[in-house]
């Protein structure tokens, strides 16, 4: 272990998970050099060469990969031990970043997650919504919502809570729109929903159960960009009562067009007793339960 330098991991950790020493060097509030020349020491004290420079960015080779799996797991001692050993059970610090689904994100945890930050006034929170789910191994995220529960991998999850989705359309569309009393009606209106081949969880593809056959005119992958649409006129979309339910909306057939998914709350199994962690994932659970009849009325 002669030339050994353990705080090489953190530099290696970054490049490996976002592939461009400019990314990882802003992650880390260093400059990239300073990483460029952390790498090439821990390649140099392992002789063994761990990326693949290439143009598009730092490949991981065979080595690397291997390597990638020890330093996660140091990675996630380390954490633990900083929980367990460094009081933070008492004075929570640190960064945590909770990974949702750009409606849920945005919608409902951005306007409640100033709550977390004032009992945790040391905490670092990130919020990434976006409109997919982010790798927990890669450590994207430390926590995530997700739409279905995980099949594989070192995760623990809990069911956060139901919630419901409607048809709805702006006054304004409906008023120059032929009639819409029935679910057949539709098909002679303009649909906003997703791009199909960038739907990222089956969960999402619901117009066939809205109606058979039923296709979106106006497609986006984001949630949010569909509601300003439907906002401004342009059709009639499948949104989430939560999020129409502020958008000055109209609900379009309550009776006839009721959808109900779940919010899945996945931590690595790693991670899970980490105080930050633990303190956030109280958070989130207190928020949703608190929130039952608005996500689910």
């Amino acid at each position: 272990m002669t030339g050994f330098d353990w705080d090489d991991l953190r530099f290696f950790l970054s490049v490996a998970r976002a592939g461009r020493l400019t990314v990882a060097a802003r992650r880390l509030g260093a400059d990239h050099a300073t990483v460029s020349r952390r790498i090439t020491s821990l390649e140099a004290s392992l002789k063994a060469k761990l990326f693949e420079r290439r143009p598009q960015g730092y490949q991981l080779t065979a080595h690397g990969e291997r390597l990638l799996t020890k330093a996660e797991a140091i990675e996630t001692e380390a954490l633990a031990a900083q929980s367990e050993i460094g009081g933070a059970d008492l004075r929570l610090s640190g960064t945590v970043r909770i990974g949702a689904p750009d409606g849920f994100g945005t919608y409902f945890l951005a306007p409640r997650i100033g709550r977390l930050a004032e009992r945790y006034p040391e905490l670092d929170i990130q919020l990434v919504a976006m409109p997919r789910i982010p790798s927990l191994s890669k450590r994207e995220a430390d926590i995530a919502v997700s739409l279905n529960p995980p099949r594989e991998g070192k995760i623990v999850a809990r069911k956060l809570a139901d919630y419901a989705l409607g048809l709805f359309a702006a006054q304004a569309y409906l008023d120059h729109a032929p009639p819409l009393e029935r679910v057949e009606d539709l098909f002679a209106h303009k649909v906003i929903g997703y791009i199909d081949d960038l739907i990222y969880t089956p969960e999402l593809d619901y117009l066939d159960e809205v109606a058979k056959g039923l296709r979106a005119h106006l497609q986006s992958s984001n949630i949010v960009a569909q509601l300003m649409a439907a906002q401004a006129g342009a059709g009639v979309c499948v949104l989430p009562r939560f999020m129409a339910a502020r958008a000055g909306l109209v609900h379009v057939l309550p009776e006839t067009v009721t959808l109900v998914r779940s919010f899945w709350l996945i931590v690595h199994a790693d991670l899970k007793d980490v105080a930050r962690i633990r303190a956030s994932v109280e958070f989130l659970v207190r928020e949703t339960r608190a929130a039952r009849a608005e996500l689910l009325p």
